[in-house]
């Protein structure tokens, strides 16, 4: 193994694909984490006895992490078990309509026929093949590659395609782009969603956001045991390729030498030496200055999350695994969460049934619900600039929720006392100096996918990578992330000729 040492600041899913491409290079690698395992905002709460996830639900883009695995000499099945998804989610509006999506596109489409009419069945038809153009013009030539500008960008795509540049509309926003295709303001809705993928308002963000009905419709799976499974999963590879964690380990700042990063400080006192560090972390984390303090990044934090683990017994409409419940004036949702501040008065309504699949039959007896509504994040990035939520406040956010998904066709009713709330003061405390945004910086305006953190810092040695950085927010964005890190730090190395790398990130280019 070569001598080069390498200290990795964070276990999320980031950190430990960076990990994984470093390992199976041939570097020594040492992950610190301040949480007590594996996964970042993928995690899991235990509630009445049972296990529920309360981060991300679903794994998408699987190739991003079978190509992962087979560049360390693995593979995926062998770590975690994949169910693919029939029905991707349940929709449902206070008209009493609902609408199913469905991983296969056809009946997609049959069943906007006949929930909206022949229009909105052509237009969802003309969605998927521009969601599906933007995806493949940004796959190799944006979200594999280290983070060019719009001239890098329109170097890699070539002089020949650049009327593709034109097609990926980033001047315009995703919620006028949807007109363009649904007629029916509930399935502008319903696809304007997909802007809070990275905690991001549809009114703000650019409609290249389409790319993610392609991501869905080329498939969704979920992990057995829970996503937790798959964090599991990367540890246990790069454990196995020599990796060392320390766990409840927490970093208070890189250490520089010449102008270059050389360890970490950790808040026990203690130091560790690298040659080199990446910081699995939101951006807002990274320090930047002199004196150790984080400078922001251009742009807006994105949204942070309201969220209940419960155990519950719901009646009415029945739930599929992944159910929305939207709210009647989504514009006014909006400009609450990015305008004034505020939870929703009237807010969308996400729930994952995770003992449901498909349409499998209800279970008897209460079942594992994990609730999110969008908030916004805290003003300020320090937690103690913000006061919790009191009682009353989160008793009045439970009966408007209640009340919104009474009028959708359902009720819950949930076990006393066997609920776990997390709000955006939790998430704050939780990730430091990102006042509980869990998506970096929102992704607003057409040069916010340029103005993330790339994975070289203005630091020599001293990498970034997770959902605030390039490429973006999701579980295979921070892989992604991680591996473009590992693929950068490898090649800095390998310009010193003391360090020859035994493999290279699979299929990264600094091009």
């Amino acid at each position: 193994m070569a001598s080069e040492r390498v200290v990795v600041i964070g276990a999320g899913i980031g950190g430990l694909a960076c990990a994984i491409d470093l390992a199976a290079a041939g570097l020594s690698v040492v992950v610190v984490e301040r949480a007590a395992g594996p996964g970042g905002k993928m995690c899991e709460l235990e509630v009445a006895g049972a296990r529920i996830d309360t981060g991300p639900t679903v794994m998408t883009l699987r190739r991003v992490f079978d190509d992962l695995f087979e560049t360390a000499g693995a593979k995926l099945a062998d770590y975690v078990t994949l169910h693919p998804m029939d029905l991707l989610a349940r929709h449902a509006w206070r008209d009493g309509t609902s609408l199913d999506l469905f991983a296969d596109e056809d009946a997609s489409e049959a069943a906007i026929g006949a929930f909206a009419g022949k229009d909105n069945a052509l237009g969802y038809r003309r969605f998927r093949q521009a969601s599906q153009a933007i995806f493949e013009t940004l796959d190799q030539s944006f979200l594999h590659r280290p983070l060019t500008g719009p001239v890098g960008l329109s170097a890699r795509i070539g002089l020949s395609h650049l009327h593709r540049l034109h097609a990926i509309r980033p001047f315009t926003t995703l919620w006028d782009a949807l007109g363009e295709f649904f007629p029916d303001p509930r399935l502008r809705q319903l696809f304007g969603r997909y802007a809070t993928y990275c905690g991001s308002s549809p009114f703000q963000a650019p409609a290249t956001l389409m790319l993610i009905a392609h991501v869905e419709q080329a498939g969704v799976w979920t992990v057995a045991g829970g996503m937790q499974r798959l964090a599991d999963g990367l540890e246990r590879l790069a454990k196995s390729l020599g990796v060392t964690f320390h766990y409840g380990c927490a970093a208070e700042r890189v250490l520089t030498r010449r102008g270059r990063a050389c360890g970490v400080r950790l808040a026990d006192g203690n130091a560790l030496s690298a040659d080199a560090v990446v910081v699995n972390a939101d951006a807002d984390a990274l320090p930047r200055s002199p004196n150790g303090r984080a400078a922001p990044p251009p742009g807006q934090a994105s949204l942070s999350a309201l969220t209940w683990a419960v155990t519950a017994e719901p009646s009415g409409l029945a739930l599929s695994r992944h159910n929305v419940f939207f709210s009647d004036d989504y514009a006014d949702e909006f400009k609450d969460l990015f305008g004034r501040g505020k939870i929703p008065r009237q807010p969308t309504v996400y729930i994952c049934a995770q003992d449901r699949d498909g349409e499998a039959s209800a279970p008897t007896g209460p079942e594992r619900l994990f609730l999110l509504i969008n908030a916004p994040a805290l003003k300020g990035l320090a937690p103690d600039d913000a006061a919790p939520m009191t009682d009353p406040e989160l008793r009045q956010c439970e009966t408007q929720l209640s009340h919104h998904l009474h009028l959708c066709g359902l009720d819950l009713k949930i076990t006393p006392h066997q609920a776990r709330v997390t709000t955006p003061l939790d998430f704050a405390q939780r990730f430091p100096l990102t006042g509980g945004a869990l998506y970096g910086r929102a992704t607003h305006g057409w040069a916010a996918a340029f103005q993330r953190r790339s994975a070289r810092t203005p630091t020599p040695r001293l990498y970034q990578a997770g959902g605030g950085a390039h490429p973006g927010a999701g579980v295979p964005m921070a892989a992604l992330s991680g591996r473009l890190a590992a693929h950068q730090l490898i090649l800095d190395l390998s310009s010193t000729r003391r360090f020859h790398p035994v493999a290279i990130a699979g299929g990264m280019s600094t091009v």
